[in-house]
């Protein structure tokens, strides 16, 4: 007994091991690309199997293949698609830049099952990959797992995310705290209208990468080996395109121009784009945070964070904010996939581009990575914070920046040494501009009122 069989390709005999699915191809993949241990994410084959599903349905209707093989190479591609099989798919993700490996993979696992759901003359090329090619198959698969994770997990969180904000918004909204600018000291604003903001990040974050959606859904399919088409019959990506949009509800469509499609992935950078502009507000957001609960004697300690696990090995009763940097690192990686997927989408050589794998793997691992941190941000940061308002209270009252209020009263010049005396003595704006100023203690109640400096009504009562 032994523990592999012998395949042949156009290069020879290759031991496979015994068990798998996979053939020659894959097999001198796996001992060419030994790198990183890192493989395509499971949307990712779930997309090539939608492809090759759809494929076999047109192919068998068409008569460019028996109905025989048709029916199983469908069944076999929509086993794929369901995960059945995923410990079949081993290659790296740095491979041939085309993805030749992969969709040769999947060539090969479906072609296996095939033969194996009663149809034994089931070819990974003949049948497979009829009307097909590497070149058409991977840009097409990387929009179509992208638009699936974007609908099924990102966009759904976002939207999560901006209702629990716009939900605090509410709740604090009668809240007045001291604002900065430059870290420093500003004039007063209301919890909400932070809050608020960041609401409107994640809502632009939302319109910017839904913008992206029509040309995501334009496929590169039908393509073929250089954009031409070849050995692929009229119509077929428009038909492919058709019935991925009968099966995801997703509206798919024909790429306007294949050599565009397969020689760039510019849908993708400039979706990447959109991801990184998303991760930028989050850092954001989650630095605001982190200022906000930082303390609790020591710092800002506006707000406390639910307190989700202990903070330190050596110093008792620490409590760090987690989530915030759990958010900050997904930002960092996002923007540096963002980069990575740059660089490989200006190596669009002639008819092809040459690093299509890593764009697969970096856009679909941002798009994941942010759609679970932000519904776990929403979830464990935004929705059980905590405000100290006593906190807030006695910072805003002894705030000198309040004296801007004054400037059309009494003058910049006036007001500003009005707020360096405050500052010295450490005493309220109030008792300083009572003392240094004629108005009274009636006029100048209603002129530092925190809660009308804001603009939002939220005046003291």
């Amino acid at each position: 007994m032994t523990d592999y069989r012998i395949e042949k390709d156009s290069l020879g005999e290759i031991k496979v091991p015994v068990d798998a699915l996979y053939g020659a191809q894959t097999q001198r993949a796996v001992e060419n690309f030994p790198v990183s241990g890192i493989g395509f994410p499971r949307v990712f084959i779930r997309a090539l199997g939608l492809i090759k599903a759809a494929a076999a349905e047109e192919n068998g209707e068409l008569g460019l293949i028996d109905a025989g093989p048709a029916r199983a190479v469908r069944e076999a591609a929509l086993e794929v698609a369901e995960g059945k099989w995923d410990s079949h798919f081993p290659l790296d993700i740095f491979q041939t830049g085309s993805g030749t490996s992969t969709n040769m993979n999947a060539n090969e696992v479906i072609a296996s099952r095939a033969r194996a759901l009663g149809e034994p003359a089931a070819h990974p090329n003949n049948h497979v990959n009829s009307g097909q090619s590497s070149n058409d198959v991977i840009p097409a698969a990387i929009h179509v797992s992208a638009y699936l994770q974007l609908k099924e997990l990102l966009l759904p969180s976002l939207a999560h995310l901006e209702s629990t904000l716009r939900k605090r918004e509410a709740e604090l909204g009668d809240i007045v705290k001291t604002g900065r600018t430059h870290l420093m000291d500003a004039m007063p604003v209301t919890m909400a209208q932070e809050i608020g903001g960041w609401a409107f990040q994640v809502h632009q974050s939302i319109e910017r990468i839904e913008s992206c959606l029509p040309r995501l859904a334009r496929l590169a399919i039908g393509g073929t080996a250089v954009g031409t088409g070849i050995n692929a019959p009229a119509g077929f990506g428009r038909k492919i395109a058709a019935r991925l949009e009968k099966r995801t509800g997703i509206p798919f469509r024909e790429a306007q121009d294949h050599f565009a499609a397969q020689a760039t992935l510019d849908t993708a950078a400039e979706l990447s784009g959109q991801l990184r502009t998303a991760a930028t507000s989050f850092i954001k957001m989650a630095n605001d945070l982190r200022w906000m609960n930082s303390g609790p004697l020591a710092g800002l300690g506006e707000i406390s964070l639910p307190p989700l696990q202990p903070g330190s090995s050596i110093m008792p009763g620490k409590v760090n904010p987690v989530m915030c940097e759990m958010m900050m690192m997904v930002s960092a990686r996002v923007i540096g996939n963002d980069a990575a997927i740059a660089i490989s989408n200006s190596h669009g050589n002639f008819e092809l581009n040459v690093m299509m794998p890593l764009v697969a793997h970096d856009l679909l691992q941002s798009i994941t990575l942010l759609g679970n941190a932000s519904r776990l941000f929403a979830d464990k940061a935004i929705a059980g914070f905590t405000v100290n308002r006593d906190r807030i209270a006695a910072s805003l009252d002894r705030n000198p920046i309040l004296v801007t209020a004054l400037n059309s009263v009494i003058g910049y010049d006036r007001a500003a040494e009005i707020a360096k005396q405050a500052y010295k003595e450490g005493r309220p704006i109030r008792d300083v501009a009572a003392e240094m100023t004629d108005l009274s203690r009636e006029e100048l109640d209603r002129l530092l009122d925190p809660g009308k400096l804001t603009g939002s009504g939220a005046g003291q009562q």
